[in-house]
């Protein structure tokens, strides 16, 4: 099989991943197995699609801004960092806890939700963000439709 009939049938089976690693195999100098090869391709399709994935969550979650804990200045904001670094690091999933930030405005609710958030999202959890106001809504909106629901 031909080169390009290999890249063509990639390309229709949608293996981005697989069509890229194929790529960079072939531009290679040197000898590589046959399971080699193989092997790198499944990896280049397996972190394709996880990038994928993360990539929709992230849409899905609806941030209205990217942010990190990286860009939080812990330095200007009564937040402790150290308290924060904890359910960044994902804590409160293993315990299956939820967390709620409550403080006068400015002082970085939104921003550490968000990265908070964002970092879950990154090691597979689902998110969504709401702002109060549009969940107190939704939750109105599912009472009235008899979903249940409610604060």
């Amino acid at each position: 099989m031909s080169r390009s009939a290999i890249l063509e049938q990639l390309r229709a089976l949608k293996l981005t991943g697989m069509l890229s690693g194929y790529r960079e195999i072939m531009g290679r100098t040197g000898p590589i197995t046959v399971d080699q090869a193989l092997l790198e391709l499944l990896q280049a399709e397996a972190a394709q699609r996880q990038l994928r994935a993360i990539r929709y969550q992230l849409g899905q979650a609806r941030f209205p801004v990217s942010k990190d804990l990286d860009t939080f200045d812990f330095a200007i904001s009564p937040v402790d960092e150290a308290h924060i670094r904890s359910p960044y690091e994902g804590s409160f999933l293993a315990e299956r806890k939820n967390i709620v930030f409550v403080g006068g405005t400015g002082t970085g609710k939104t921003h550490l939700a968000i990265a908070i958030a964002g970092r879950a999202v990154r090691k597979g959890v689902r998110a969504r963000f709401f702002n109060l106001v549009d969940l107190a809504n939704l939750l109105e909106q599912e009472k009235l439709a008899g979903k249940g629901g409610g604060l």
